[in-house]
């Protein structure tokens, strides 16, 4: 969770690792009149008055052990059959606690007297299953703690039917399992009985693995370490006949030191029946995502499967928020909400760890929470940011269900840590001071008097309300969650049997917290409630999923309990249905694929399902392969574009990307004039620019070019094919760019002149150099006499990013060879600011073709072509300041005059959060308004656009749009003569750092093809990664 501050502390103290203690507080309740959606009960009146006391004792404190402020787990159950769920507590280093509900929220301690206390000296997470197949739940504690000497083993106690329980871990070889955090039971091999996953949290100190990568090691099998640090691993447990024997490593589960485990769940991600495993990882270790492979093994494929995960990722829920049918992954994270907590706090990774991580297949780690959005192909698309959820502080347990019985996914956090151990000024300050003291007397310090020094604050956890649109709005206050404190584990449950979901949190050094949920009366929100018979073996049916059919959703409910962080919910379904007042139909899925289907089902009512009856077999739900209007061809032989390793950073410590990798560079044309359209690709520094010959029907040839391969020391970053010459034949023109110091002398543009039979050669004469970081090539007969003169725009100088650069006006002589006039064609052009794009067209209708440019941190700006200059004209666009980065005309509206869509990359100061861009209409004299809201309100999802163009996509008559954006995916909106709508294409697939779009009939069918450029990953952020860094050519089957 920590791993850079803590290691600071480390060496300014010269101890070992972290963790705390704090004094008691009393349980506090809300203060407000007005009724919240939740109440929080007092332990006075629930009886419910259990206190995880953690003190820092001499050999056994923060500096020994890391996790001396996780806290403990929650399970809720009903132990005893009787309609009531009960609540069992995890101390860490007091005795657990099961407490029986009594109704009307009394519960009695019955802990001793059940013989569940536990003599382990640190508990951990809990889990309630039914394990030796009688009907009643047992309940399972993970043990950890590092004490010399302790027994760490876990703990099984067997439900004796009588609210006794008997300890029979070891009879059931469940007790030697490592550190353990917590455990999932399921059934991975499709067998019928629960097997087991322990999740374990490696115990060696994080500073001593040096980022070690060494994930296929077993934790038993490192050497040099000592056997108190070891552990066994995460651990893999199959069920034969009662004994759970380890299969961890035949199966492909990782079990190395480097396995800091905080969060593990258990679901059905691809649809094909067969349940897979999530595991949260704390530091630098990655997340797992383990994949069944329906022979009993399991491919580990995060990779494939996200972008960019949390870094310091504690506990971990999946379930649908979008009401798809897709299960969405939530993992929880410490980066604070607020910009005074994020500095006092936080300290982040450099981008030199942050690349080295990246080398060692740990992937894009972020101090955030992440939600992974399941797109349904085997993808998933990071949308904390969007949704508003990425922010929530020391947070523990993330946990999606329905708090309002409205019928979508809410989301509650716990929040919290005894004793600040990340706060600066302490690591900074204070224990700077107690070094000097202890070396002016010659006397150590305490540890208490160390530790108390470390700052005490209780956070709010929090609750998110889902509004329906995969966005959600914090109800904290509303709600009844203002209360600071230093909570971890939470379960949910209907402890009253009224229909809405309660709640109980375990604390650190606090009362736990009893919440009563007022759904009931608070809303008119309908619920369902299902209880689950399984078979002989699983009688409570975990790995069964429900799914429910209303109103054109779908909600989806899994037979998972283990969740969040070291907590097992309630095995009672309670489903919420917004005003829904009966179902639709209702289908159940059992683990061994049997199915059944209910309609027409009353709401407000309980279900009872029995796996006996059901009688049909569930197919799996592999996502089918539709027929699209787009299609990638695979078979092209495009070469990687690849980057050289220069990092901005060193010099530019304040740019939010890196300017030095804008490429590659695109342009299409008929170079061979065999009819088909070519194109070329350019290259990044020392990679030669591509040049492929369009063969037709999709299929290319690299043309060789050596003219091209004596230029490979010059980025690429702009292109076009024009005739410069006049003969007949299209020559090409390349912007080289840049933001490496001292490279200057490349960054100009250079021609090449077209022999006729497609060879290029560079142009005798070389062109006026322009010394800047180029972004723009426009031709473009400015002055109408018969040859092609061309606006070179620059985006930046170099490592002084911020600073307009100037730009270039070149005029043609007739024979290929320009001069460089602009002071006098395009004086009014040195002002245009950091351009990023421009195009040519006619504004004003004068039959001349006018230059329209955008810009970072400015404005768009038209200027007027007289004949003989560029004039700057005043209009609208001058109040329009932004990042922006495209600009593309035409005429939407059909009026006789051009409207221009400009797109912006990001938000000003926020890069990676997605721009608003804009669609302005001409209102035929030169001024515009904009139209965005009622011609083109779709594309306010287009992401950070870096490219755009006009093409008739559906051969209807009228252009569309399409957009490319960085960490994004291609789109494409239809234009029907009132609106650009968004349209559904494989294309949504194709998530890229799209740098360059041309649409062109590549093929000669009769419709428009397509070409994009993918650039390579260029800096740290928060955003969705790119899969690879594939050039993909799209052939277009229009119906």
């Amino acid at each position: 969770m920590i791993q850079f501050l803590v290691r600071k502390i480390i060496v300014v103290l010269l101890l070992a690792i972290i963790c705390s203690c704090s004094t008691d507080k009393k349980n506090l309740g809300s203060n407000s009149d007005t009724q919240t959606l939740f109440s929080l009960l007092d332990a006075k009146d629930t009886g419910v008055d259990f206190l995880n006391k953690v003190k820092n004792q001499k050999k056994f404190n923060i500096f020994k052990y890391r996790n001396f402020y996780n806290g403990g787990g929650v399970a809720i159950g009903d132990i005893n059959n009787d309609g009531l769920a009960d609540i069992y507590l995890t101390g860490n280093m007091v005795a657990n606690k099961l407490y029986l509900n009594k109704g009307n929220f009394e519960f009695e301690d019955i802990s001793k007297s059940a013989g569940i206390e536990g003599n382990k000296p640190w508990s951990t997470g809990v889990v309630m299953v039914d394990l030796n197949q009688d009907g009643l739940l047992d309940i399972y504690v993970s043990n950890a703690g590092n004490l010399k000497g302790n027994n760490h083993d876990n703990d099984l106690y067997i439900n004796n039917g009588d609210l006794t329980f008997t300890e029979k871990a070891a009879e059931f070889n469940l007790a030697k399992t490592g550190f353990s955090t917590h455990a999932s039971f399921f059934d991975y091999d499709k067998d019928g009985d629960l097997d087991a996953y322990i999740l374990n949290n490696s115990n060696i100190p994080v500073s001593s693995l040096g980022y070690a990568e060494q994930r296929d090691k077993r934790a038993q099998d490192w050497e040099n370490v000592p056997a108190i640090f070891r552990g066994v691993g995460d651990m893999l447990l199959r069920n034969d006949n009662g004994k759970f024997v380890d299969v961890s490593e035949q199966a492909g589960i990782y079990g190395s030191l480097i396995g800091f485990g905080l969060g593990v769940m258990v679901t059905d991600m691809n649809g094909d029946l067969y349940p897979d495993i999530y595991v949260s990882n704390d530091f630098y270790e990655r997340d797992y995502l383990y994949i069944n492979n329906q022979d009993g093994t399991f491919k580990e494929d995060i990779t494939n499967w996200t972008s960019h995960l949390s870094l310091s990722a504690m506990g971990v829920d999946i379930a649908d928020i979008n009401n798809d049918g897709n299960a969405d992954i939530f993992i929880t994270d410490m980066l604070p909400e607020a910009d005074q907590r994020v500095k006092s706090v936080m300290e982040f990774e450099g981008y030199n760890v942050f690349k080295l991580k990246q080398s060692k297949d740990f992937s894009q780690q972020y101090i955030q929470n992440t939600l992974q959005l399941n797109n349904g192909n085997s993808t998933f698309s990071e949308v904390a940011y969007f949704s508003g959820v990425a922010k929530t502080d020391w947070s523990w347990a993330g946990l999606l269900f329905d708090m309002d019985n409205d019928g979508n996914r809410d989301i509650f956090i716990t929040n919290g840590i005894n004793h600040d151990l990340t706060d600066l000024d302490f690591v900074n300050f204070f224990a700077n001071e107690i070094i000097q003291k202890m070396a002016l007397t010659g006397r150590k310090q305490a540890i208490d008097s160390i530790i108390n020094k470390m700052p005490v604050k209780p956070q709010p956890n929090y609750a998110y309300k889902n509004n329906g649109d995969i966005t959600f709005d914090n109800a904290n206050k509303e709600w009844g969650f203002e209360t600071p404190s230093l909570s971890n584990g939470v379960a949910y449950g209907d402890l009253d049997n009224d229909g809405d979901l309660d709640m109980v949190i375990n604390n650190v050094n606090m009362l736990p917290f009893v919440y009563r949920n007022n759904s009931d009366s608070l809303t008119n929100n309908n619920y369902l409630k299902i209880k689950l018979e399984g078979n002989q073996v699983n009688k409570f049916g975990i790995g069964s999923t429900v799914k429910i059919f209303h109103n054109n959703k779908i909600y989806v409910q899994e037979q998972m309990p283990s969740r969040g962080f070291q907590s097992s919910m309630d095995y009672v379904m309670t489903i919420g249905l917004g005003k829904a007042t009966k179902v639709d139909s209702l289908r159940i899925i059992w683990p061994n694929n049997k199915t059944q289907k209910w309609d027409n089902i009353e709401v407000n009512s309980t279900l009872t399902l029995k796996q006996s009856e059901a009688t049909e077999i569930q197919s799996s739900f592999l996502p089918k392969q539709n027929k699209t209007l787009v299609t990638e061809v695979l078979k092209t032989n495009l070469q990687k574009h690849q980057e050289n390793s220069y990092s901005d950073f060193d010099y530019e410590g304040l740019i939010n990307k890196m300017l030095s990798q804008e490429g590659p560079a695109l342009a299409i044309g008929d170079i061979n004039n065999d009819g088909n359209e070519d194109f070329y690709i350019g290259g990044a520094k020392n990679q030669p620019g591509l040049l492929y010959l369009n063969l037709g029907n999709g299929k290319t040839a690299l043309s060789i070019q050596k003219s091209f391969d004596k230029d490979a020391m010059f980025e690429d970053t702009t292109a076009a094919f024009f005739d410069a010459n006049g003969d007949g034949n299209l020559d090409l023109m390349i912007g080289s760019g840049g933001n490496e110091i001292g490279q200057e002398n490349n960054y100009k543009v250079r021609l090449y002149i077209n022999n006729g039979k497609g060879r290029f050669d560079s142009a005798e004469k070389k062109l006026p150099s322009l010394r800047k970081n180029i972004s723009v090539i426009t031709p473009y007969d400015f002055d109408n006499d018969g040859d092609i003169d061309v606006f070179v725009g620059a985006r930046s100088l170099v490592a002084t990013y911020g600073i307009s650069p100037t730009h270039q006006f070149l005029e043609n002589n007739g024979d290929g060879t320009f001069i460089d006039t602009t002071e006098k064609v395009a004086y009014d052009v040195k002002s245009a600011g950091m351009i990023t794009d421009a195009i040519w067209k006619d504004i004003n209708k004068d039959g001349k073709k006018d230059l329209i440019t955008v810009s970072e941190w400015d404005t768009p700006k038209i200027y007027t072509n007289n004949g003989r200059r560029l004039i700057k004209q005043k209009s609208t666009l001058d109040d329009l300041f932004g990042m922006w980065n495209v600009v593309e005309a035409a005429d939407l509206d059909n009026d006789g005059d051009i409207d221009v869509f400009i797109g912006s990359r990001s938000v000003v100061g926020t890069y990676g959060l997605n721009p608003d861009h804009l669609f302005l209409i001409n209102e035929g004299d030169g001024s515009f308004i904009d139209g965005t809201q009622r011609y083109a309100y779709d594309l306010k999802d287009a992401g950070m656009i870096t490219g755009a163009v006009w093409a008739d996509i559906n051969t209807d008559g009228k252009k569309d749009l399409i957009t490319i954006s960085e960490w994004d995916t291609p789109k494409i909106f239809l234009n029907n003569g009132k609106q650009l709508v968004k349209f559904q294409s494989s294309l949504d697939d194709l998530s890229g750092m799209w740098s360059a779009i041309e649409v062109s009939d590549l093929d000669k069918d009769g419709d428009l093809d397509c070409y994009l450029l993918n650039n390579s990953i260029r800096a740290i952020g928060n955003f969705d990664l790119i899969k690879d860094q594939r050039n993909i050519f799209l052939s277009l089957s229009c119906e």
